[in-house]
């Protein structure tokens, strides 16, 4: 079973984005924030990331910046409710931008195409 880290401050999307991929049949590790992202990137070794950008201390495009460091062959999906964050360099890092809304067809359809 394919293995996915969910990082996001807000709950709602943590509680929607767990659901959807569980029932899609993936397991779903989770994490609140930047720090808590990479000490579990690290110890769970995820099969792919999705990655907030706007969280409180570390944001994602530095986390993302990390994790291409420990392991660049790991697939890290962006997902942000802003679409300027596409333009910054430090997001062309990433495998995906996906812009958060309630239809999460679009992320679902990355996370396929990136690990099945």
């Amino acid at each position: 079973m394919k293995k996915i880290l969910l990082v996001d401050d807000e709950e709602s999307i943590q509680l929607l984005y767990h659901e959807e991929f569980v029932d899609d049949g993936y397991t779903v590790i989770s994490a609140m924030n930047g720090e808590e992202a990479l000490e579990k990137f690290q110890s769970d070794k995820p099969d792919l990331v999705i990655l907030d950008i706007q969280m409180p201390g570390m944001n994602g495009i530095e986390v993302l910046r990390q994790m291409k460091m420990i392991d660049a062959a790991t697939p890290v999906i962006l997902s942000s409710a802003y679409h300027e964050y596409k333009q910054d360099l430090g997001a062309w890092a990433s495998d995906e931008y996906v812009v958060k809304s309630a239809d999460i067809d679009d992320l679902k359809k990355a996370v396929k195409r990136l690990i099945g």
